[in-house]
């Protein structure tokens, strides 16, 4: 029989991407509540412990709830809130970070759907810190410029309901106390053992991220170099579908970096840039805070607890 899959809270940004991935998909079947029943901490329960897989596209506080709702043992869940991503009780969702992890995710009971910025972060930053090359304490600087998607649909309305007069600034950087709820994520899944510092922004555009983190290559063990980092990035993601680390030609070749390169897709581009710099380089990411960053990955977790695809 087709697996039972259950979105709770299908009407918000993540929710509603997740669910046109999966329309007119046959080899699984979805289970939605009639808009009455959304609410109704009955009916999510019982939705909930009647399917194989809920995923949980919720507020943290709700999705903990929810999680809580499980009563059935054979329940799995995929949540794709902030709530569970330093939990060790979780499987950490992004399947390219480790070898084994996409085998992990496959076999776990629930697993945790990374944020959409750690998600450049992380892939950026745990193969050089596994490779040595990037030590734990050191001192990190990480900027991100989102679609302004990234704060939710009710920014989403906001933005796109107001007159181009009365809209937000075409950029807008916030985070400005250093402490975002994304930061111990990035901390804990890239393997550091000093906290950066995360800047994050929202640019006038929907959706799509590029997220930057400068290295002086002084401060880092004697040797290191742009093509080490390249080889190692290079290396970590060999054979893997939904990463591409641009080869040292084509990272020279780039005037700019486009967020929105990479909308509508899983995909996640990584680049080291300032190859001809004797002392410094630029580690990049860009992809789809919608897609890589949310709803693309918590498809391919699915599909990968499933037994339907592999990394």
């Amino acid at each position: 029989m087709q697996p039972l899959v259950f979105i709770d809270g299908d009407q918000g940004t993540t929710g509603l991407q997740i669910h046109e991935r999966l329309r007119g998909r046959t080899d699984l079947r979805l289970l939605t509540l009639p808009e009455a029943e959304r609410k109704d901490p009955a009916r999510r329960a019982e939705a909930i412990n009647a399917c194989d897989i809920a995923i949980l596209c919720l507020p943290d506080a709700a999705a903990r709830e929810a999680a809580a709702l499980v009563s059935n043992p054979a329940v799995r869940l995929i949540d794709a809130s902030s709530a569970h991503r330093t939990d060790p009780q979780w499987v950490y969702g992004f399947a390219e970070m480790a070898p084994g992890q996409a085998e992990r995710i496959a076999q776990a009971k629930r697993v945790s759907n990374p944020g959409c910025y750690p998600t450049g972060a992380v892939g950026l930053l745990r193969p050089l810190v596994q490779a040595g090359l990037l030590p734990p304490d050191h001192p990190l600087s990480i900027h991100a410029v989102s679609g302004y998607s990234g704060g939710g649909r009710a920014q989403v309305q906001a933005f796109e309901a107001a007159a181009p007069a009365s809209r937000p600034p075409a950029l807008q950087v916030y985070g400005l106390g250093l402490v975002h709820k994304h930061t111990p994520e990035i901390q804990q899944q890239a393997g550091l053992t000093a906290r950066p510092a995360f800047v994050p922004a929202y640019g006038a555009f929907r959706q799509g991220i590029v997220l930057t983190v400068a290295l002086h290559l002084r401060l880092l063990a004697p040797g290191t170099t742009a093509a080490a980092l390249h080889q190692a990035l290079s290396s970590h993601y060999a054979g893997r579908r939904h990463v591409e680390v641009l080869s040292p030609d084509q990272a020279q070749a780039l005037l700019t970096l486009d967020p929105e390169a990479l909308n509508g897709t899983n995909q996640l581009r990584l680049a080291v840039l300032g190859q001809a710099s004797p002392d410094q380089v630029l580690l990049a990411a860009v992809f789809d805070n919608l897609g890589k960053g949310a709803s693309g990955a918590a498809v391919q977790n699915l599909d990968l607890m499933l037994g339907l695809d592999a990394v």
